[in-house]
């Protein structure tokens, strides 16, 4: 187990989350984490993480594995001109990530709270959610109210869209 993966399980405990963890193949892509997530009982999700133009604001998008981000809708409805993957520097930098293994965990590396969070309001419905724990060969999950618990704690602005 990495030390990225072993934080996460630190601050869960810390928070008394408790949660499952599935081991799988290396992941890349949503569509290689289907195959991963088949017999998992939860809402699987997509995490990508973002820069405007000006790459002085970074945003990490959590929604349904299945739902289609619409990146120009997205930059207008946080008020900015336009939004794009940000570059695998930036993931490290601001959520100590590889590319890959992108996580709400890794909001657990943000002390500045730089970061924002644009959670898929479609998540809140569901029971139970699945997460990469800063590595991308498993799968943790949590119940939606640990999930909050867990957002609330690492202090990030979060705006549901």
């Amino acid at each position: 187990m990495t030390e990225q993966e072993s934080a996460v399980y630190a601050v869960l405990d810390r928070l008394g989350i408790t949660f499952e963890r599935f081991e799988h193949a290396p992941v890349f892509t949503v569509e290689q984490a289907q195959a991963a997530w088949a017999g998992i009982d939860a809402t699987h999700c997509k995490n990508l993480f973002l820069r405007n133009k000006k790459g002085d604001r970074h945003y990490l998008v959590v929604a349904e594995q299945s739902r289609s981000i619409d990146i120009a809708s997205l930059a207008a409805r946080v008020g900015d001109a336009r939004l794009s993957f940000a570059s695998a520097e930036r993931l490290a930098t601001h959520l100590g990530l590889t590319a890959g293994s992108v996580s709400p965990f890794g909001l657990i590396n943000d002390r500045e709270k730089r970061v924002r969070v644009l959670l898929g309001e479609e998540l809140r419905r569901a029971a139970r959610l699945g997460f990469h724990p800063n590595v991308n060969t498993a799968t943790v999950v949590v119940t939606v109210a640990d999930f909050e618990r867990f957002l609330a704690f690492c202090g990030n602005s979060v705006t549901l869209v």
